[in-house]
C-alpha cells in the first residue's frame, strides 16, 4: 500500500536546499545580532538579483543536459556596451536596453545553432563564446566606462518600499519577474516540457515528435538573453562598464543551479530550486561579513564544498528516481 505522504524523489534536492537555507539563516540569526532583520533578508535579493537572472537562464540549459560557460563574459560585454552607448554615444536608455538584450540573444543563437547543427559539445562551443564575448569587451574599450546618464543613476539609487522601513531596489523586481517568467515557461508551455524531455532522453524526445532542434537553439538564446539582462542589472550596482566584470560568474551561476537541486545529467530541476540556491549563496556571503574575520574567499570554499555535497546527493536521489523523469516544480 502506497504511503499517504510519500515524497517524490525528484523533489528531494529542492527540499534539502530549502532546509539548508533555513538552517543557515537560523544559525546566523542566533549567532549574530541583527541578522534576522527583515532588511537583511531582502538584501539577499538586492545583492544577488543579477546572479538570480543568470541562474534562471542556466537552469534551462542544465535541465536540457547542456552547459553555458559564456554567461559571465556576456554579462561583462553587456555592461561595456550599455555604458558605451549611454556615455559615449549618448543613446536614450529606451534604445540601449533592447539593443543590449538583442546582442546577448544573438550570441546565444550563434552558439545554439553551432551546437545543434554540428553536434558539438556545449562545453567547447560556450567556452569559445566565453573568449569571444570577453575579447569583444576590450574592442569596446580597454578602460572602465562610467555611466552618467540621469535615468540610469536614478534607477540605481531608487528604493521601493516594501513594509515599514524596509525596501528593495528595482533590480529585485526585474529578477523576480524573470523568475516568474521562468517558472511559467518550465511548467506551462510546450517549450518547457520539451526542455525536460531533451534532458531526460533526447532520442525519446525526437521519437515523440517534439521540436528538439528548435528548442535546443532557443535554450541558448534564452541563456544569452538572461546574461545580457543580468549585465544591465549589474550596471545599476556599479554605474560603469568594465571588461573584467563577471569573471568566474558562470561558475557561480552553475553552482547555484546545482545547489538548487537541478541534476547535471539533465531532465530534473526547477527555477524555484535555483532561487533557493542563490539564497544559500547569498547567506554564506552575509555570514562571512557578520563574522568579520574571515576572508571573502571563504565563500568560494563553502560553495565548493556544497557543490561536492550536492553532486553526491544528486547521484543518490537520481538512483531513487529511476522510475521516471518529468517536469519539475
Amino acid at each position: 500500500m502506497k504511503k499517504r505522504f510519500e515524497i517524490n524523489p525528484k523533489n528531494l534536492p529542492i527540499l534539502v536546499t530549502l532546509g539548508l537555507f533555513v538552517v543557515m539563516f537560523g544559525a546566523g540569526s542566533i549567532a549574530f545580532s541583527g541578522f534576522f532583520a527583515p532588511q537583511n533578508f531582502l538584501n539577499l535579493f538586492i545583492d544577488n538579483s543579477y546572479l538570480l537572472i543568470l541562474g534562471v537562464g542556466m537552469t534551462f540549459v542544465i535541465i536540457s543536459g547542456g552547459i553555458d560557460l559564456s554567461v559571465g563574459s556576456v554579462l561583462a560585454l553587456s555592461t561595456m556596451v550599455t555604458s558605451s552607448l549611454l556615455t559615449k554615444s549618448h543613446w536614450n536608455p529606451v534604445f540601449v536596453i533592447p539593443t543590449v538584450l538583442l546582442i546577448g540573444a544573438a550570441l546565444g543563437l550563434l552558439m545554439g545553432i553551432i551546437i545543434h547543427a554540428f553536434e558539438l559539445p556545449p562545453f567547447i562551443i560556450t567556452l569559445a563564446g566565453l573568449y569571444l564575448a570577453r575579447g569583444l569587451c576590450y574592442v569596446v574599450s580597454i578602460d572602465t566606462i562610467g555611466i552618467d546618464d540621469e535615468f540610469w543613476q536614478s534607477a540605481a539609487n531608487a528604493r521601493i518600499p516594501v513594509f515599514g522601513d524596509n525596501s528593495v531596489s528595482p533590480s529585485v523586481l526585474v529578477a523576480l519577474a524573470v523568475v516568474l517568467a521562468g517558472m511559467f515557461l518550465s511548467r506551462s508551455t510546450k517549450f518547457g516540457r520539451t526542455v525536460y524531455a531533451i534532458g531526460g532522453n533526447e532520442q525519446s524526445a525526437l521519437l515523440m515528435g517534439l521540436p528538439v532542434a528548435r528548442t535546443k537553439i532557443l535554450i541558448y538564446v534564452l541563456s544569452g538573453f538572461c546574461a545580457a539582462l543580468a549585465g544591465i542589472v549589474f550596471t545599476f550596482y556599479t554605474l560603469s562598464g568594465y571588461a573584467l566584470n563577471g569573471a568566474n560568474m558562470e561558475m557561480d551561476a552553475i553552482a547555484t543551479v546545482v545547489i538548487g537541486g537541478t541534476l547535471l545529467t539533465g531532465g530534473v530541476g526547477s527555477v524555484l530550486g535555483t532561487v533557493f540556491g542563490v539564497l544559500v549563496y547569498g547567506t554564506i556571503q552575509i555570514l562571512i561579513v557578520f563574522q568579520g574575520t574571515l576572508n571573502a574567499w571563504w565563500t568560494r570554499i563553502a560553495i565548493g564544498f556544497l557543490v561536492f555535497l550536492f553532486c553526491v546527493l544528486q547521484r543518490v536521489f537520481e538512483a531513487k528516481g529511476k522510475k521516471g523523469k518529468g517536469v519539475g516544480a
